[in-house]
């Protein structure tokens, strides 16, 4: 069983920054997941935001957040982060962090789920 808790979401100005965090554990937890943020707007489909691996630099992003979001992880505390600056109004959504395989975290089918937090960006 694994277990992941996302904080950090809240209000924010447009052209404004947030910091998510996302801490991983459970019996079943594994550094050979990939962790991956997520996200979905009102309406919408959830979408990839970026993932990262454990063990290696290999980390990938949406078009939509390269070179503004930046994730990031503190192994000693099984946490992930999402820095994510400049915000848009279109990024409002609530975030979700998963892990599982590459594939399945890009292909946003992973297993493993946190129950989300809410961002909002005001223009």
């Amino acid at each position: 069983q694994v277990q992941l808790v996302e904080s950090g979401g809240g209000l924010v100005q447009a052209g404004g920054s947030l910091r998510l965090s996302c801490a991983a554990s459970g019996r079943t937890f594994s550094r050979r997941y990939y962790m991956a943020w997520f996200r979905q707007a009102p309406g919408k489909e959830r979408e990839f935001v970026a993932t990262l691996s454990w063990t290696s630099n290999y980390t990938y992003y949406a078009d939509s957040v390269k070179d503004r979001f930046t994730i990031s992880r503190d192994n000693a505390k099984n946490t992930v982060y999402l820095q994510m600056n400049s915000l848009k109004p279109e990024d409002t959504a609530i975030y979700y962090c998963a892990a599982d395989s590459l594939g399945a975290v890009v292909g946003g089918f992973a297993t493993h789920w946190g129950q989300g937090t809410q961002v909002t960006v005001s223009s």
